[in-house]
């Protein structure tokens, strides 16, 4: 495949003006009707729903790397599986990282505590999602932007994309275009995770605890999970619980097993407790620490927490690296290919080498902290300036990455408040795809790829988080 930089649109652009509009009415409703929805950041009551920004038809992706990328999940769970259970790994790897940046400081914490009064389980749920971009500069190959081990979102409302992209082209006459899309199984598949766990622990009547920001406005997602767990296997209860309310209600009984109330937890499916305004006071990381020596299976450890790190990205694309983790030379071949450059800012000889190469090309990288949740990263021409009111122990905390440069497509991107009717904007599209593993250090009980989701963005936005509100929800339309 020559290097391309644009993607062909699924149909013929522009839709006439009179059928566009009566076309994203429908579409907005059945968007709302079918819970493809979140609750308003800037006007929010529990008691409502807006719908969430989506593209009007899918979105182009090479179909090739969306193959690829969907093979490689095994892979990349095994992979993230053996980082976590790796002490020295991870102990080396964030060294310099935990004297500068105090949240992945105090998240180390709790694992050396952990370690040294050793784990109360042993048993470990990955629910991951790697994230891709196809590389224009290298024949639209993906490369990944980067791996979430915690709060993997978005699984409970792309599946909604299908169907509603689906009914938008059934409505304009294009039905042959639905034999390009690709199913998404993605709800049942991290459901079916967590109750798999459920199964091992092993006491039919614990239950599985949700564990949620103070206020959860991308609600739909997270609910969509609960209710399926709970059509799938009515016996199953869940709690939606905060870590302040862990902290007041939550205790170790004699066995190490967690119990909220009268309630003993087989399973925590952790929606928070990724970023430091989740942790009010000593109160919350007390509630991660009691979580954390407890028998719950959790979703994810807190080795696995860390595993999800930018410092360990980067680690793992040091070339020998991934020999460490994985024991097929193919695989480490074809992971090792999606790997974009990767570079650490410690303050040594590599670092400062680093630093000046950022200095001098800024508007080839993204600066990117150990942050998940969107809207961190620094991008081009102000990384300079962000680097030098670093001290060179700051840098550390942060890594540079190659700016991985998308396709552009085309497209009519649906958001509340939009303009009507809303104008074709030319947009860049980011899969993301669902992995399940449960294992411990010895053994993996199961592994597989379970769905994706595709978010689309403007091509002039560099952030593309759909709940920080920058992206929108889509779908592929897979590309020869």
């Amino acid at each position: 495949m020559s290097c391309k930089s644009t993607l062909e649109e699924c149909i013929p652009l522009p839709i006439p003006e009179e059928e566009l509009i009566d076309l994203t009415v429908k579409a907005k409703d059945w968007a709302i009707m079918h819970g493809a929805a979140m609750r308003s950041k800037t006007n929010f009551s529990p008691d409502s729903l807006n719908f969430a920004p989506f593209l009007l038809t899918p979105s182009s992706f090479p179909r090739k790397e969306y193959e690829k990328a969907v093979e490689l999940q095994p892979i990349i769970n095994r992979l993230m599986h053996n980082v976590a259970h790796d002490e020295e790994f991870l102990t080396t790897t964030l060294a310099e990282t935990i004297k500068v940046d105090e949240f992945t400081g105090n998240l180390f914490n709790i694992y050396k505590k952990v370690l040294s009064n050793g784990f109360g389980q042993a048993i470990s749920l990955g629910i991951l999602r790697s994230d891709y971009l196809a590389h224009t500069c290298a024949d639209n190959a993906i490369k990944q932007v980067e791996i979430n081990t915690i709060a993997s979102s978005f699984g409970g409302i792309s599946i909604h994309l299908l169907p509603l992209q689906s009914f938008v082209l059934r409505e304009l006459n294009h039905p042959e275009k639905l034999l390009s899309m690709p199913e998404n199984r993605a709800l049942s598949g991290i459901c079916d995770g967590m109750i798999r766990a459920w199964q091992i622990y092993n006491n039919p009547c614990a239950i599985i605890l949700f564990l949620i920001e103070d206020i959860s406005y991308n609600i739909c997602d997270q609910r969509f999970h609960e209710f399926y767990i709970r059509e799938m296997c009515p016996h199953i209860k869940i709690l939606r619980r905060t870590l302040t309310e862990v902290y007041k209600y939550g205790k170790l009984g004699l066995n190490k097993e967690l119990l909220l109330g009268d309630c003993e937890v087989s399973v925590i499916y952790f929606r928070a407790g990724y970023e430091p305004g989740h942790y009010h006071s000593h109160n919350e990381w007390d509630a991660r620490y009691m979580m954390e020596c407890s028998t719950a299976i959790k979703c994810p450890s807190i080795h696995y927490h860390l595993a999800g790190t930018k410092k360990v990205q980067q680690a793992l694309a040091e070339p020998g690296m991934l020999e460490r983790f994985i024991n097929d030379p193919e695989e480490i071949k074809a992971v090792g290919k999606i790997f974009t450059g990767l570079y650490s800012l410690e303050d040594n000889e590599v670092g400062n080498a680093t630093y000046e190469m950022a200095l001098k090309e800024p508007e080839r990288f993204v600066l990117k902290p150990q942050r998940e949740g969107g809207g961190n990263n620094v991008y081009g021409l102000d990384i300079p300036d962000a680097l030098r009111k670093m001290t060179r122990v700051e840098r550390s905390a942060w890594i540079l990455m190659d700016l991985i440069k998308p396709p552009i497509s085309r497209g009519y991107m649906i958001r509340p408040g939009g303009h009507m009717p809303p104008p074709i904007v030319d947009v860049v599209s980011e899969l993301g795809i669902f992995g399940v593993i449960i294992g411990d250090v010895d053994n993996i009980i199961c592994n597989y790829q379970s769905g994706h989701m595709l978010r689309t963005k403007l091509s002039t936005a560099n952030e593309g988080g759909v709940a920080a509100g920058l992206g929108a929800l889509d779908s592929p339309y897979l590309v020869d």
